[in-house]
């Protein structure tokens, strides 16, 4: 466990929900992106097909760019060989206030990427708190203001919960059990404004499901949406949110509540599971 004391993190770490104004992100490039284990329907289906890495590449540097035009600070993770799913920044760790956690990961093929985050951290003298001894990944991670959504999944385990809420005191930590395939939380409910969320009601139970529809104006995603992972969508703020083209059901039901929906084609990338929040570690936004 490593913890600084000071507040070195001024004007750099700030987040407290998943829909202020996104000022600046960790992101890394997909360059040796490949599917070795197979992790999620998503994976299943395109394992034979494999991943056309310049396609990938191109993709991702037009993600980057339209975060850069929103004028947001994007920071590029070095890349190594040994992690074929380093893309998904999102699950290394999470930003919470001025706290970044970073995360245990859970399986052999995702093991050491959360090192090459500390290095970064470290060297732009950024703190941060190592969670070691239980598993939890940034995916399972959804932050509205003083509540916090943890999906219990095969890659965040209670005991992972059970000490956020032992440290997060002034917060309500909120488990959220869901099945299995669907990895993590973020890949079937996401919060996109203080009142609208997309959610796909097959993985979750009943309580839930009324949880979620007690507090927001849920947007229901269809099957076929939830495999191109709908609710993976990435609110940059304003009501703007990153969205994939071939989504037009969640993205029609967006801009008549009153969301600019910024469409970028990442279908890629979606090969190995994740999309644009999987593919983004906030680390400031303001408007809290």
């Amino acid at each position: 466990m490593r913890i600084m004391k000071e507040r070195t993190n001024t004007n750099k770490v700030f987040c407290m929900s998943e829909y202020d104004t996104l000022k600046r992100v960790i992101l890394c490039q997909p360059q040796y992106m490949t599917i070795r284990q197979v992790i999620n329907e998503t994976q299943e289906h395109f394992k034979d097909e494999g991943i056309h890495i310049e396609r990938a590449l191109e993709q991702h540097a037009d993600f980057v760019n339209t975060l850069k035009q929103y004028d947001i600070d994007v920071i590029l993770l070095p890349y190594h060989k040994k992690y074929p799913e380093q893309v998904f920044t999102r699950d290394i760790g999470f930003t919470l206030g001025e706290t970044i956690f970073v995360a245990n990961m859970a399986t052999d093929a995702r093991a050491g990427e959360e090192n090459v985050l500390k290095q970064w951290l470290e060297d732009e003298e950024i703190s941060y708190f190592n969670l070691v001894k239980e598993h939890i990944e940034g995916g399972d991670v959804i932050v509205d203001r003083d509540t916090i959504y943890v999906g219990l999944s095969s890659r965040t385990d209670e005991k992972a919960t059970a000490h956020l809420e032992r440290l997060l005191h002034k917060f309500q930590v909120v488990t959220i059990p869901f099945k299995e395939k669907y990895l993590h939380l973020d890949c079937i409910f996401n919060v996109v404004s203080p009142d609208v969320a997309l959610i796909y009601p097959p993985a979750l139970t009943e309580e839930d499901i009324k949880l979620f529809s007690s507090r927001y104006d849920c947007i229901e995603v269809s099957e076929d949406e939830q495999f191109q992972l709908g609710t993976n969508v990435l609110s940059i703020g304003n009501k703007r949110v990153l969205s994939l083209p071939v989504n037009q059901h969640v993205n029609g039901e967006l801009r008549k509540r009153g969301f600019e929906v910024i469409e970028v084609d990442i279908t890629e990338i979606i090969k190995s599971g994740g999309s644009f929040r999987c593919c983004t570690m906030p680390l400031l936004r303001e408007g809290s």
